[in-house]
């Protein structure tokens, strides 16, 4: 493992001392303190390309012939490499080669003299722009900046480059690049500095770099005699050595994932930990990066130094496993609160929009989607994900839901609360489930949630865990209670009671007879209780008022017995039927336990909602009057009338007849559109469903009593303008009256045919 990351990191020095590799540098940058020359010299003699000069037996030739990178340019011909031997004249082409960084000290001398034995080097160099741009487009680097020809000294625009490069921009890139090589050190691997500084000192800087390219290349032998092959097919040596690097990678990361699932706990646990103190000085190497994070992930319990300094560094903490960023947040809440509170912002607004979804249906509602693909929700999904196994960010979010919920009174935060407990039971999350005294209960509730219908079965395993609850457990009732306070589980419940009402007026038995349906009451009372118990800290059942029972009960099953009544008498043979006319009268005790009870209103509603469903228009339009005042505009809620005007899709051929459209929007739409938003925007939702069955004269009323006004928000003036252009299409597709009467009719004559033969 540790040649291997040894040999890592040989490769990313070799391939990050260019500007190429790390792509830290641009043209268009200061040259101080670093000139970037050529320099890959190669002896091929013989080769395709060679031209021989006639002249004292000196031949040339041309680094473009060798390696075939780029066309030769004027720029890379004014930087080139001399060397002088007996007899002959060789010269290269510089801007083909690697690039490395050299001080400016080197280069102030416009010729540089280097003795060898037996031969004499003599390096030409240029104007240090012209250099550059040679260097850097020899490299596959940026190009750019202005590149002026090259003369017997340096250029003002040179000198000036040099004298402002220890500051600025260029010195504070330099700044973080050496500090994110500056772990190499740390584990005995040459940098750039060291590069820097060994060609600063020395007297021979191209042996020192050549010196420095074999300590640091890839030591293998065949590789002398493959390089050269790879020149001539024009593959850079940084696209090499970058593959190399890539496929080291890869097997490191797949052997520290091995170490990690082998072996006993505590010796592989050991190694990573070995294997992270080694490595995290090179964190901050965007190349190595992954490795360290890897080890990291693995790692059930991270050094706590490391945490902190991941912490710190933002980079480094967008950059860290989830499994890492989970040790950070169970000691920091406020910093798990930023990261959680923008889901829970985003899980509300899609509950919203799901509301006010401009589909009008009863079988595509917004509680159609089952549990199990309600849990599969971007949102739910990355919360599982962040809380993972564990039990104190389970118990930070929970916490989190419940003050949401007190402070805004909604109750999509109870509905997120059973789908997190309830996700992480589908990931089989024992160590959250078993110490979470309400996961049976939310378990046994999502299935009667799935069937939208709470059985007899069902009905007394629920019964078994309120009763269970111990004294000294009584906060277990907060959480049962924002469980129930979910508007999946009060619209179960809710369907519940009304079917269990039909079925007692069929058995003829009185409500207080029934123990499903007293159950059935009972967990109803205790979700709808939810807010008040959770902010009073009183963790008691709330009490069930006796008169719901004994009163409001018997009478809405009165008027199933109306509704059974009438609808006997009309299928009754003409000779035998009585006229019998419909009940529009509504008891005043009915309007006052809508209003001052809230069981019975949510009771009341639902039985509205059923009625609408079986397209019983007179049961509606004799309830309708009962909805304007209710307890705490129960009936203006977002659920309620995304779930009625639904329904109301079901009686599109009423809303033809002026009675049915005066007793539905000016008695009961319009009282509450011009207070409430919302009210307003599900009216137009309905119009723009039904318009074209809306009588002509009404709906142009109601297009002027349902015009946005200045405080009006955006949604609003949307669907306005939406319904304005329906209605506009709707008129241009109506003929004209002239055009009607001028229509002349189209009268065919009849053929005779004739009388069929006598047989």
């Amino acid at each position: 493992m540790n040649a291997l990351m040894f040999c890592m990191l040989h490769v990313c020095l070799y391939t990050t001392c260019t500007p190429g590799a790390g792509g830290q540098r641009k043209a268009s940058d200061p040259l101080e303190p670093e000139l970037w020359i050529v320099m890959n010299h190669q002896e091929a003699g013989g080769r395709k390309g060679e031209s021989w000069n006639s002249g004292g037996g000196c031949r040339e030739r041309n680094a473009e012939s060798l390696h075939t990178r780029q066309p030769e340019s004027p720029q890379a011909k004014a930087a080139s490499f001399t060397a002088k031997d007996t007899g002959r004249c060789a010269t290269w082409n510089l801007a083909q080669i690697s690039i490395f960084s050299i001080p400016r000290a080197l280069a102030k001398h416009f010729w540089a003299e280097v003795g060898g034995v037996g031969r004499c080097k003599r390096l030409c160099w240029g104007d240090l722009a012209t250099l550059e741009a040679a260097g850097e487009r020899g490299s596959g680097g940026p190009r750019g900046g202005t590149v002026e020809r090259a003369s017997g000294a340096p250029s003002a625009s040179s000198t000036a480059s040099g004298e402002r490069g220890g500051d600025g921009v260029h010195s504070r890139a330099a700044a973080g690049a050496s500090a994110m090589f500056a772990g190499l050190q740390d584990l005995g691997v040459a940098n750039g500095e060291d590069l820097k500084e060994t060609l600063t000192n020395c007297t021979e800087p191209l042996k020192a770099i050549e010196q420095f390219q074999t300590e640091n290349g890839v030591l293998l032998p065949s590789l002398q005699s493959a390089l050269p092959f790879l020149d001539l097919h024009g593959t850079p040596r940084l696209e090499f050595h970058q593959s190399v690097f890539d496929e080291l990678r890869d097997k490191l990361l797949e052997r520290v994932s091995a170490i990690a699932s082998e072996g006993k706990a505590e010796e592989r646990y050991k190694k990573l930990e070995d294997l992270l103190e080694k490595s995290f000085s090179l964190v901050k190497m965007p190349s190595l990066q992954p490795v360290v994070m890897c080890v990291m992930k693995h790692l059930p319990k991270v050094p706590e130094k490391k945490l902190k300094l991941v912490m710190a560094d933002k980079e480094l903490y967008r950059a860290c496993a989830v499994e890492v960023k989970r040790q950070i947040w169970q000691d920091n809440q406020a910093l798990f609160g930023d990261e959680v509170s923008p889901l829970l912002k985003q899980y509300i607004l899609e509950k919203e929009s799901a509301l006010f979804s401009t589909e009008l249906s009863v079988l595509h509602n917004f509680f159609s989607p089952s549990p199990k693909t309600r849990r599969q929700g971007e949102v739910v999904q990355k919360l599982t994900q962040m809380v993972g196994k564990n039990v104190k960010l389970y118990d930070m979010v929970l916490q989190f839901l419940r003050t949401l919920f007190l402070r805004t009174r909604n109750v999509h935060y109870c509905t997120l609360r059973a789908e997190l407990l309830m996700s992480l039971h589908d990931l089989d999350v024992s160590d959250i489930c078993t110490v979470d005294p309400c996961h049976k209960f939310t378990w046994c509730l999502d299935a009667c949630i799935r069937e939208r219908f709470v059985d007899s079965k069902r009905a007394r395993e629920l019964q078994g865990f309120l009763d269970g609850v111990k004294k000294g457990q009584e906060q277990v009732l907060g959480d049962l209670s924002m469980i129930l306070c979910d508007p999946f589980a009060i619209n179960t419940l809710s369907l519940s009671t009304i079917r269990h009402l039909q079925e007692l007026v069929s058995q003829e038995t009185l409500p207080r007879d029934s123990p499903d349906l007293l159950l059935l009451l009972r967990l109803l009372a205790l979700g709808q209780g939810a807010w008040d118990l959770i902010d009073s800290q009183v963790f008691k059942e709330p009490k069930m008022e006796a008169e719901l029972i004994t009163k409001f009960l018997p009478m809405l099953m009165s008027f199933v017995v109306d509704d059974y009544t009438f609808n006997v008498d009309q299928k009754l043979p003409a000779e035998e039927k009585a006229p019998v006319t419909y009940p529009n009268t509504l008891p005043e005790s009915f309007t006052k336990f809508l209003q001052e009870q809230r069981m019975a209103c949510e009771v009341g509603l639902y039985y509205v909602l059923h009625i609408t469903k079986q397209r019983n228009k007179n049961a509606l339009l004799r309830l309708l009057p009962g909805l304007v005042e209710t307890f705490g505009d129960l009936a203006f809620s977002d659920i309620f009338l995304h779930l009625l005007t639904g329904s109301l899709a079901l009686l599109a051929d009423e809303f033809a007849l002026e009675d049915f459209c005066s007793s539905l929007f000016d008695g009961f739409f319009l009282t509450a559109s011009p207070r409430k938003e919302n009210v307003h925007r599900h009216v137009l939702r309905l119009l723009l469903h039904l318009h074209p069955r809306v009588a002509p004269s009404k709906l142009e009323a109601l297009q002027k009593a349902l015009e946005p006004t200045g405080q009006s928000g955006e949604a609003v003036k949307e669907l306005y303008s939406q319904l304005g252009e329906k209605l506009e299409q709707l008129d241009h597709r109506k003929p004209s009256p002239t055009q009607a009467a001028e229509t002349p009719a189209l009268e065919l004559p009849l053929p005779n045919v004739p009388a069929p033969a006598p047989l």
